[in-house]
């Protein structure tokens, strides 16, 4: 069987850290251009959610996934699996495996091609790709990174791109690295990295063309991808590959995505490219992998679908970011400033067995529809409020259903890490009424009517225990520091 790709999604959180901004407050450090930044209730596991939902948005559907594999360096547990948080987010079946790939950002490859790997053997499967890179105020690390997501479903039959070589190279050097416990990388001198990462690419790069029969002229598109600036720009123009080949860096507007980064330029491809081209992605991390990719006429009409579902492209993505986040928001956000809360009670940690109890609803948000006169209740309910039928209902998940502002609240006092709270209650298309927290949008941005979606969030952590759960979110864009509140069970996700 060869296997493939035939669905695939990317997220690109919404807010933009201008570079100029970090110049401007500490003095040095800054530059041209923005960087992607997650929201203050976003982590690698909701990112890796979201952007398996958009490659579910179109093609088979979560009932069809046997596999999920998970990769990130910066994973939101250690022993504890964040696949399976994805698996419930995604309302993917009970017998689909759901397992990790984490610790370096080569792990990403793998995941992909362990998809490969699945997916040849007859089973459908989904690799999910996340990071979020921080680094120290000031430091190259945290001005030219970013954080993203991408997720790609592959399977033997049905394919949009069709995995034909593949190539590798490997060494034991020291690069990158970051032990247990810290959240900073360290970074050996750049020129030490560069003389052996350009060798291996080059390797691995004409390793996976001889597998795949195909000679450098053959290319129509290239991604190239690393950590490693230096090495990763002299690597891409070692390539021989002809004018207009090498994919857009995106670097300049969402910044370096790590891990993530060669799974949403090759999204980027996807959206761009036609049928019966080649594709070859190289990246550089601890060595080099290299894989080459032919699309298939099947490319052309998932392109259509995907633009006909409404589904964002990495493009649309990266021009829909708003650059006015402010650095102090952002060193907030990822816990190097310590600013002082609202005087509330610190949250509690959620409880094992009543989120277990809750797992439909909390995770894949499955509310219940009335078999019997057809009223949706939010949270699902065993008796009809309506006709008060007992025990007469079916499960509906209202993950990617939209909805309307009916009235909505700002609360300056209940608990969050970027206050105000914006509690709103959604009028769901089809019916079904609930009130919720409201994130990125900003309060003076909001009127009734507006338009949301739902969004899977970190609605915090207490005593080392994540409470994920649903928000929602401006359908059509403004996005902001909507906060976390205080306002009840099931705004609390519990």
């Amino acid at each position: 069987m060869t296997a493939g790709i035939t669905a695939w999604g990317s997220y690109l959180p919404y807010w933009r850290l201008q570079r100029s901004a970090i110049g401007a407050v500490l003095g040095s450090g800054g530059g041209r251009g923005t960087r992607a930044v997650a929201s203050y209730d976003e982590d690698t596991t909701t990112l890796g959610a979201e952007a398996g939902r958009r490659a579910l948005a179109v093609g088979p559907g979560a009932g069809a996934v046997q596999d999920l594999f998970l990769s990130t360096p910066d994973p939101g547990y250690l022993d504890k699996t964040s696949a399976t948080t994805v698996h419930a987010a995604l309302g993917l079946g009970r017998g689909c495996g759901a397992y990790d790939f984490a610790g370096s950002s080569r792990s990403a490859v793998a995941t992909l091609l362990q998809a490969f790997v699945g997916a040849a053997g007859g089973r459908t499967t989904m690799a999910v790709v996340s990071d979020l890179r921080t680094g120290l105020a000031g430091s190259a690390e945290e001005r030219d990174s970013g954080d993203g997501a991408a997720a790609f479903v592959c399977a033997a039959d049905g394919a949009v791109a069709e995995l034909i070589g593949r190539g590798a190279a490997s060494d034991e050097f020291l690069d990158r690295w970051r032990v247990p416990g810290e959240t900073d990388s360290h970074i050996w001198e750049e020129r030490f990295g560069e003389e052996l990462y350009v060798p291996l690419a080059r390797e691995a790069f004409a390793a996976a063309l001889k597998d795949a029969g195909l000679a450098e002229g053959d290319i129509d598109h290239a991604v190239v991808t690393g950590l490693h600036a230096r090495a990763t720009k002299a690597a891409a123009n070692g390539l021989g590959v002809r004018d207009g080949v090498l994919a857009p860096d995106l670097l300049g507007s969402v910044g370096n995505l790590g891990a993530a980064h060669a799974a949403v330029a090759l999204c980027d491809v996807l959206e761009r490219a036609e049928a019966g081209q080649v594709v070859v992605v190289l990246s550089l991390a601890d060595g080099a992998d290299a894989f080459v990719l032919r699309t298939t006429p099947a490319l052309v009409d998932a392109q259509r679908a995907r633009a006909e579902a409404g589904v964002p492209s990495v493009a649309e993505q990266v021009a829909a970011g708003r650059d006015d986040l402010s650095y102090a928001s952002f060193l907030t956000w990822r816990a190097q400033l310590h600013r002082e809360p609202p005087r509330r009670p610190d949250p509690e940690r959620p409880g094992a067995p009543a989120v277990h109890r809750s797992e439909e609803w909390k995770y894949a948000f499955a509310a219940s529809r009335c078999t019997a006169c057809g009223f949706r209740h939010m949270p699902p309910t065993r008796a009809c409020l309506n006709c008060h039928a007992i025990d007469q209902m079916q499960p509906e998940r209202l993950a990617d259903t939209p909805g309307t502002v009916a009235t909505f609240t700002i609360d300056h006092l209940a608990f969050s890490l970027s206050p105000p709270v914006i509690g709103v209650i959604i009028d769901f298309d089809g019916g079904g009424r609930f009130r919720c927290e409201l994130t990125d949008a900003r309060p003076d941005e909001l009127s009734i009517g507006d338009r949301v979606s739902m969004t899977f969030r970190r609605v915090w952590t207490a005593q080392g225990v994540h409470n994920y759960f649903w928000k929602a979110r401006p359908l059509a864009g403004a996005v902001g520091a909507g906060g976390d509140g205080d306002a009840g069970s099931a705004e609390r996700g519990e």
